[in-house]
């Protein structure tokens, strides 16, 4: 498919408008913090399911599932007030190469950041926001110094793992952050659809990189967005300029249009 730029916008408007519903967020791993009204609630559960989201998504949403209920569906509370007692049932979770090493110092850094960490940034809230958005601001181009702040802040802790350091990539080391950047897109951006949840303030949706994974490589290259085979940093920044020219305020809503029509051609 060939299309000059104007004949591109209309195509994937019409595109976003189709898949950009409700109805999208069941059979996704979005679902999970959709499952929560409390904004910590929905940082967390949004958190735990972006990065497990590589593989089937029922399966993702499965293992999300299991994980709240191990946190007693209630995850804001249990990353905070949990007792070393507490952390036993969850030695024997797995998903892929996610492992209990992964999620206990997950848990720790969200337990750190959300009672001590948060305290640092003066005037913000309790949020997972700051933790993202402290090592930028609004005239940074993307998240790119964001992601760089928060790798770097995740790791903070004594006694990180480093087993774990691939669960939270850097555009340091030319990852694409696909997952961060899906949480990203939905914590920041928002629209009539209800799908992105639009709590966080301090980024901007134009600030946003477009998740790059295999669906939307395909389309995106098939569409001629993109030249590049690989699936890197640099390869995301490339999709993200071309989706800039389509809309340069919220090129990221286009994220939904392209995954969609990869896993359904």
């Amino acid at each position: 498919m060939k299309f000059d730029q104007k004949q591109l916008k209309v195509y994937l408007d019409a595109i976003v408008k189709e898949y950009n519903r409700s109805s999208f967020i069941a059979n996704d791993p979005i679902c999970i913090p959709h499952r929560y009204t409390k904004k910590q609630d929905i940082e967390i559960a949004g958190f735990f399911a972006a990065v497990f989201a590589w593989g089937n998504r029922t399966t993702i949403i499965n293992k999300c599932m299991e994980l709240m209920d191990l946190m007693d569906e209630a995850p804001f509370e249990f990353i905070t007030t949990h007792q070393e007692s507490d952390l036993k049932k969850l030695l024997h979770f797995k998903h892929r190469t996610f492992n209990a090493t992964d999620l206990l110092h997950f848990i720790r850094f969200l337990h750190y950041h959300y009672t001590e960490g948060f305290k640092q940034y003066q005037g913000n809230e309790n949020s997972l926001e700051s933790a993202f958005a402290h090592n930028m601001n609004k005239r940074d181009i993307n998240v790119e110094q964001g992601l760089v702040g928060f790798n770097k802040y995740f790791f903070s802790l004594e006694d990180s793992p480093d087993r774990t350091r691939k669960h939270i990539p850097s555009p340091i080391n030319n990852s694409s952050c696909k997952r961060l950047n899906m949480y990203l897109r939905w914590m920041v951006r928002s629209d009539k659809a209800g799908v992105d949840f639009g709590h966080w303030k301090q980024i901007n949706p134009s600030q946003l990189i477009c998740p790059l994974d295999v669906h939307v490589q395909r389309i995106a290259t098939r569409l001629g967005l993109i030249q590049s085979e690989k699936s890197d940093w640099k390869t995301a920044i490339e999709l993200t300029e071309a989706l800039k020219g389509l809309d340069p305020k919220d090129p990221v809503k286009y994220d939904i249009g392209l995954f969609s029509l990869g896993i359904n051609s």
